[in-house]
């Protein structure tokens, strides 16, 4: 009895000690953003992308298991991709932290693959009170918003573009920088146009500009342009030239400059830049070469010259107004790239004030309530913008016009700028208005004016500054130059005058 005992017990260590199928090694971390061990730190919050070799997962459970110390919590915990996102708050000045994500709890989509081993990630925030290497007189975005004044866009110029892969009808011609910037009916930007807005009391001009059918090459097949075979990041320098030519009409009169990436984005089959994390990592290197080759050009402007990261950004089914929490993060990622490229140029970007979209430009709530503001290598030189053209039947031409602008009128355009103010300048964000009015013909300027002077009677309670879209001066009366709506352009200033 006993020898057959010990058989069984022999018999079943053996079983115990046969190797099973090995499991392949789960994911490998290849790199984090910001780098582990960064600091100088300076906002509040952070948002940490830890990047691994594969496609990973993180059950809802496991992404409780993410901590930190110092005080400080942990928010979203988002994988997507090879990336892992952690956001964290309530960071203090001058302190250490630790960030710690347990062994395994990070998977791989394949089965059969291991967790991923245990991660330590260390960051650091600056110091209270400790200098910066901003130079002396050079304002925040808090005061930027506030010395910008009023403004109006220099819109249907610089950003005009065919828009269509299948018909780029620009493109056909030869291509000079005269013929994109006249395509869309107005005639070439002159420096006495923007003496005209000068010296009626405008403080800002935002230059929208169009930058892909400049980029790079792309094979044209009669009037179709193949995107799938856009290669090469460089700018043509005509258009580059061009560019800064318009930026200095602007910056001679004293005036500030808003200077962007404008219809790369939109609904248009061109679009390259869309609110979606997998075009986001297919075009990155692509958006930060551009914004690289911009701000270098610029490098040496002053704090009069401010950078805008894209214009109405989309999701990949054109949405407006607010979209998918992944598209709101999406969003997020281009501006955090945004910063991180022009701050690399040095120089006076090192410390410019530079403007960060909401999702489609939009003043929704949720949109803004997605927002963030990115690390930055600087406190204080980060603002964020929303377009806004309401009520919607006054703006625009539909099948329900709304032809006065009464009560109800008012009381909406209040309300979208009380959510600015409730979602970004109360929580310490500079916020620029920069587009609103209206895109129709069929209302009496009368009434354009009192809604031209409603959104900047609101908005200049708040230091929100309102650029007009165009129809201040349109069509030939820019060659002239004159005013196309006189009556609207006395209500934006007196409105302004009054309420400051």
């Amino acid at each position: 009895m006993k020898r057959i005992l010990a058989a069984i017990i022999l018999a079943a260590l053996a079983l115990a000690c046969t190797p099973t199928e090995d499991v392949k090694p789960g994911p490998k971390l290849v790199s984090t953003n910001p780098a582990d061990g960064t600091t100088g730190i300076i906002t509040s919050s952070l948002s940490v992308v830890f990047t691994f070799d594969r496609y990973i997962k993180c059950t809802t459970s496991s992404q409780k298991k993410v901590t930190i110390d110092g005080g400080a919590s942990v928010g979203n915990v988002v994988a997507y991709g090879k990336d892992l996102t952690v956001d964290v708050s309530g960071l203090k000045r001058g302190q250490s932290y630790t960030l710690n994500i347990p062994e395994g709890i990070v998977e791989s989509y394949k089965s059969g693959e291991g967790g991923s081993a245990a991660i330590t990630y260390h960051f650091a925030t600056k110091e209270a009170g400790s200098s910066t290497d901003v130079p002396e007189g050079w304002e925040s975005a808090a005061q930027c918003v506030v010395n910008m004044g009023v403004g109006w866009n220099l819109g249907n110029t610089l950003e005009s573009n065919s828009g269509d892969v299948d018909n780029m009808w620009i493109e056909m011609g030869q291509r000079r920088t005269s013929d994109y910037e006249t395509a869309w009916g107005q005639p070439l930007a002159t420096r006495e146009l923007i003496h005209m807005f000068k010296e009626a009391g405008f403080g800002a001009i935002r230059v929208p500009v169009t930058w892909y059918p400049h980029m790079g090459t792309v094979t044209v097949v009669g009037r179709h342009w193949d995107m799938s075979t856009w290669t090469g990041y460089a700018v043509d320098s005509k258009w580059m030239d061009r560019v800064e030519e318009v930026v200095n009409y602007v910056l001679d009169e004293g005036m500030y400059c808003i200077l962007n990436v404008h219809h790369d984005t939109g609904t248009a089959t061109t679009a390259w830049l869309r609110a979606d994390k997998t075009v986001f990592n297919s075009v990155k290197d692509r958006y930060i070469d551009l914004w690289t080759q911009i701000a270098t050009r610029f490098i040496g402007y002053d704090q009069k010259l401010v950078f805008e990261s894209f214009n109405e950004m989309l999701d990949n089914n054109g949405t407006w107004n607010y979209s998918t929490s992944d598209s709101h993060e999406a969003i997020n990622m281009y501006n955090a790239a945004f910063v991180e490229t022009v701050r690399a140029t040095g120089g006076n970007n090192a410390v410019r004030n530079l403007i960060l979209n909401t999702y489609a430009a939009s003043p929704q709530p949720q949109a803004l309530k997605d927002f963030k503001l990115p690390a930055d290598t600087v406190e204080g030189h980060l603002m964020a913008e929303v377009h806004s053209y309401a009520p919607y039947n006054f703006a625009f031409d539909t099948s329900n016009p709304q032809n006065v602008f009464d009560s109800n009128c008012e009381k909406e355009v209040k309300s979208i700028v009380e959510n600015m103010n409730t979602y970004l300048v109360k929580k310490g964000i500079p916020c620029v208005l920069g587009e609103f009015g209206a895109d129709t013909a069929k209302r009496e300027e009368s009434e354009l004016a009192k809604q031209a002077a409603c959104y900047v009677s609101a908005a200049t309670k708040y230091n929100i500054p309102c650029f007009y879209w165009m129809g201040l001066s349109d069509g030939q009366d820019r060659a002239v130059p004159q005013w196309t709506k006189p009556a609207v352009k006395n209500a934006i200033l007196n409105a302004y005058a009054s309420s400051k």
